[in-house]
């Protein structure tokens, strides 16, 4: 009998999934909901406001959720005809995530997925993006869940002319929200080129804001709207972000002027309309809405200024013509003395012969140098000093000043917010200039005062730092020994490559000095002078610093302390003196003038002690650590952004 039983049960349980799964077909759903005019009353009575629940079942179909049935996005509902009261949601967000983790759509009954795996991970990374906005903070009340831009039902793609989110629809759907912006924005140049086509499109909202990133968070904000600007205004982007408007508001100054300071977010005009804020009725009136003090001269200044309009903006065009084509010629001439240093250097090595499996190879091996136990002094403490501060203050003016630069470099963001902020760099980038330009002074004080001392100094003379006739033989000469044409000329105190790294610091001081200090005070040189005259200041700042990072970094460190002869570290401006042998082989015209002077013994000093020493190779291998880190960073960034 129990059998019996066993047996009508298991025949019975197929007939009611059968049942089931008829009673909630789509079919059963629409016997209800596909009438037109179905509704319920929102409230406990008839005589309540209704609740349309009726659906337009063809154009559901024609939808991108066309194929999916009515329970897998109501899927608390189990049986028909059900109750309103308990019913959840429908979680977009949770199904649309789940795109990610699932495989070609095997669980969707056979239906199409979303189209291919382009589409799909389009739709996980806009779920993603979403959940991260504004519109998807759930602690916020009654915020734009996804049917309201998307609809229930009525989902079509955004390039459909039947979809909410299409470009002409959008500024309507958004505007059911924010209806103040919608008003400007019917009145602004984007909005009535919109009603007009044959001008050509315009941004519509989500062409400014992006479709699923909207943020509450400022910087994020402005950092997103500055770059969908440049989908349609490339070059005014590119030469705002080139500015310290752009660097700056980049970098999260609320005081730095933005998109929407000078172009007013929603109610934007074209430049020559009166209403706009940057006509020529206008524009005094905005620059003083931060520069207060503003006049005619300030407004000069050109905003939006490039180097490769001739037209528009002369000065700038040739002001960057001629530091670029200064960075060509040093940087051209001394990597390739650089270059041909290492490889003539290799090949004066000794060549040693080695045994490697059983097989004898020529290596060539570096020439021991003759150790001694005396040592040269080169540099007293005081200019040892005084280049512990230029070295220190300049790359941290690097660090700070090329984050400016390369604001939008992704390096530059994450390091300025890491340390505090723009503020912070900013005040550490002016003190570091003030003790550069301090240790600069301080030196030609101390130069000036020690010839004063010397009424016989020879001003041409070995001990001077002035290019000399010699300097020129030297430097033929030495280019004659790369190429293997005669020997390596005999060097005096000072080198021809050790005045060009003397003098370039005093043309770098000249330069980053004044356009520096114009930029410190921007708003009294504006004034003063034509506002252009901050252009070129940014101009010659910039790549000037450039050009001081890759010659200081590359150039500068071979020669001391990288190429073959000298690596992996020359530690004399550390303690201040050579080995004697040392100073020998890389000063011997210095050495031999000395010894028939009689003078050499009044130069030499004991050799600092190994403590002194590990500590000096300590320092010098942090600072060039340190000098390898932002070459790499100003050329990451130089990649990312380029120079003018």
């Amino acid at each position: 009998m129990i059998n019996r039983l066993l047996f009508l049960l298991l025949l019975l349980i197929p007939a009611v999934v059968l049942s089931a799964a008829d009673e909630l077909r789509d079919e059963a759903c629409l016997d209800c909901h596909g009438v037109t005019g179905f509704a319920v009353p929102t409230g406990e009575t008839g005589d309540s406001p209704m609740r349309a629940l009726d659906i337009n079942a063809d154009a559901l179909r024609q939808s991108v959720h066309g194929e999916l049935s009515c329970v897998m996005c109501h899927a608390d509902i189990e049986k028909l005809p059900h109750g309103k009261e308990g019913l959840q949601a429908v979680d977009c967000v949770t199904c649309h995530a789940r795109l990610a983790e699932e495989g070609s759509g095997s669980q969707r009954r056979g239906r199409r997925a979303g189209g291919d795996l382009s589409s799909r991970e389009k739709t996980v990374l806009n779920t993603e993006r979403y959940r991260r906005s504004i519109h998807g903070d759930p602690t916020i009340e009654n915020n734009a869940a996804c049917k309201v831009c998307h609809t229930a039902h009525y989902v079509y793609r955004s390039d459909d002319p039947r979809s909410t989110t299409y470009p002409g629809n959008s500024p309507r759907m958004c505007g059911s929200c924010h209806v103040e912006a919608l008003e400007a924005y019917r009145r602004s140049v984007h909005g009535a080129n919109l009603l007009r086509p044959w001008r050509g499109e315009s941004a519509t909202c989500s062409d400014c804001h992006t479709s699923h990133r909207i943020t509450g968070e400022k910087l994020t904000a402005h950092r997103l709207v500055t770059d969908s600007c440049g989908d349609c205004h490339r070059s005014e982007v590119e030469s705002y972000l080139a500015t310290t408007h752009g660097a700056l508001a980049w970098l999260g100054s609320e005081k730095a002027a933005k998109c929407a300071s000078c172009h007013r977010p929603h109610a934007t005009h074209a430049v020559d309309d009166p209403l706009s804020l940057v006509s020529e009725e206008n524009k005094l009136d905005t620059c003083r809405e931060c520069h207060e003090k503003a006049n005619d001269n300030f407004i000069q200044y050109r905003v939006h200024g490039n180097t490769h309009d001739y037209e528009k903006y002369p000065y700038m065009w040739l002001t960057a013509k001629i530091m670029v084509g200064i960075v060509l010629f040093v940087l051209i001439f001394f990597y390739l003395h650089s270059m041909l240093w290492f490889y003539r250097e290799i090949q004066s090595r000794v060549i040693e012969w080695r045994v490697v499996d059983s097989r004898r190879y020529p290596f060539r091996v570096k020439r021991p140098h003759k150790k001694s136990d005396r040592h040269f002094r080169r540099f007293s403490w005081q200019w040892r000093l005084n280049h512990w501060a230029v070295a220190l203050s300049v790359m941290t003016l690097v660090f700070t000043g090329m984050s400016v630069m390369y604001a939008n470099s992704p390096w530059a963001v994450w390091v300025v917010e890491k340390a505090g902020g723009h503020d912070v760099f900013t005040t550490i980038h002016r003190f570091a200039a003030v003790v550069f330009m301090g240790a600069v002074v301080a030196h030609v004080v101390a130069v000036i005062y020690n010839i004063r001392r010397n009424p016989d100094f020879d001003w041409f003379g070995p001990n001077s730092l002035l290019p000399r006739k010699k300097d020129w033989e030297d430097m033929v000469g030495q280019f004659r020994w790369f190429f293997g044409k005669g020997e390596q000329p005999q060097f005096d105190r000072w080198t021809y490559w050790e005045k060009f790294d003397y003098w370039a610091v005093y043309w770098g001081a000249l330069v980053i000095g004044i356009s520096g200090m114009m930029l410190w005070f921007s708003d009294t040189i504006g004034n003063l002078l034509p506002g252009w005259v901050l252009n070129v200041a940014t101009i010659a700042h910039g790549v000037e610093a450039f050009l001081a990072v890759m010659t200081l970094f590359v150039v500068h460190f071979f020669n001391n302390h990288i190429r073959p002869g000298k690596f992996p570290l020359d530690i004399v401006m550390f303690s201040g003196s050579w080995d004697l042998e040392e100073f020998k082989e890389e000063r011997p015209e210095e050495y031999r003038r000395l010894v028939e002077g009689g003078e050499l013994e009044k130069y030499l000093v004991p050799p600092p002690s190994p403590a002194r020493s590990r500590l000096f190779h300590i320092l010098g291998f942090t600072l060039l650590g340190i000098g390898f880190i932002l070459l790499i960073l100003v050329v990451r960034g130089f990649l990312h952004g380029g120079l003018v």
